[in-house]
C-alpha cells in the first residue's frame, strides 16, 4: 500500500537546522515577479538588499525549498509516484517577521491523511523556530490521485462561499514564459514545471508554473494594493490550488477588503487565467492582516 496512515502519522518528526540570507531572499522575490519595474522605489524594497523585507510567502521556500510537498513524499508510511501528485493547498500562520537572514529549526511531520475516494491528501506540518521563539507554521495539503478508498476519514471542507459584491481592487500580473525556471531555483525542482516529457506523463501539454509561485505573486499584489507595501501587517494567508496555470499567461487577482485603515481585517482573493476565460486558479484565498 504506497500510503500507511497509520504508519505516517505515528512517525517521529523530522528535524533539521535551516538557513537563509539576502541572497535567497531576492531570488525568491525575482521568481514571484518582483523588480517590475526593475528602479521603481516599490519594488526595490524586495530586490535591492540595502532595502529588503521579505514576503511572508518566503517560508514556503525558506533554507529547504517547498519542504511540504516534496519533504512530505519521503516520510516513512508515504511511497508515492510524483507524476500523481499534486499540490492541493497551502497555508502559513507568522508569528513574526520574517528577517533578511536567518537561522533556524524546522520540524516536519505528516499531521493529517484524508481519504477523498479517488485521492488522498496528506497534510504535512512545518513549524519553524529560531532563538527568539516561533518564527512560521506552514501546512501544505498534498494531493495524491488514485491512492484513496482506504476507508479513512474525509477530512474537513475547505471550500467557501464565493466573495459577493464587486471587488474592493482587481490587478493583472503577467507571468513571464521562464517565471517556472526561475522560481525553481529556490529548491522545488520537481520536473513537471520543466520537462515537457515529464509535464505530459503527469496529464499536462507542457511544463505548469509552480502553484506555490501563483501564491507568492498573488501575496505580492494583497501587500502591495492594499496593505500599503507593508509586509509586516500580514498574520496569516491560506488558499486551494484551483487550477493549473502556464508561464505566459496572465493572471487576473481580485480582492474583497474586509475591516477599515489600520483595524485587522482579512482579504478575501480570486485568482484566474486571462487568457483562459477566467478559469480558475486559486480558490478560498483569505489573508489575515492587523
Amino acid at each position: 500500500m504506497p500510503i500507511d496512515p497509520a504508519k505516517a502519522l505515528a512517525a517521529e518528526p523530522r528535524t533539521g537546522e535551516i538557513t537563509w540570507n539576502h541572497k535567497d531572499v531576492q531570488l525568491y522575490h525575482l521568481g514571484v515577479g518582483a523588480g517590475v519595474p526593475a528602479t521603481d522605489p516599490d519594488e526595490l524594497r524586495y530586490t535591492l538588499e540595502s532595502r529588503l523585507h521579505v514576503l511572508p510567502s518566503f517560508a514556503t521556500v525558506a533554507g529547504a525549498g517547498s519542504p511540504g510537498v516534496i519533504g512530505g513524499l519521503s516520510m516513512p508510511g508515504v511511497e508515492v509516484d510524483l507524476a500523481h501528485v499534486l499540490h492541493g493547498g497551502q497555508s502559513i500562520e507568522l508569528h513574526r517577521p520574517i528577517p533578511a537572514e536567518g537561522k533556524a529549526v524546522a520540524t516536519a511531520r505528516i499531521a493529517a491523511v484524508y481519504d477523498k475516494g479517488k485521492a488522498a491528501i496528506l497534510v504535512m506540518r512545518t513549524e519553524v523556530a529560531d532563538d527568539e521563539g516561533p518564527l512560521w507554521t506552514n501546512d501544505a495539503q498534498i494531493f495524491v490521485r488514485g491512492e484513496g478508498g482506504f476507508g479513512g476519514e474525509r477530512g474537513p471542507s475547505t471550500r467557501l462561499d464565493p466573495p459577493t459584491g464587486d471587488p474592493s481592487r482587481e490587478v493583472e500580473r503577467h507571468v513571464r514564459e521562464d517565471q517556472a525556471l526561475l522560481y525553481r531555483l529556490s529548491g522545488d525542482w520537481n520536473p513537471l514545471h520543466a520537462d515537457p516529457e515529464f509535464a505530459k506523463r503527469a496529464g499536462f501539454d507542457r511544463p505548469i508554473l509552480h502553484g506555490l509561485c501563483t501564491y507568492g505573486i498573488t501575496l505580492k499584489a494583497v501587500v502591495d494594493t492594499l496593505l500599503g507595501g507593508d509586509v509586516a501587517r500580514v498574520r496569516s494567508y491560506s488558499t486551494r490550488f484551483a487550477g493549473v496555470v502556464f508561464p505566459g499567461e496572465t493572471l487576473r487577482i481580485r480582492m474583497w477588503q474586509d475591516g477599515q485603515g489600520g483595524q485587522d481585517g482579512r482579504v478575501r482573493v480570486t485568482v484566474t487565467a486571462v487568457e483562459r476565460d477566467d478559469a480558475p486558479v486559486l480558490a478560498d484565498t483569505i489573508v489575515e492582516h492587523s
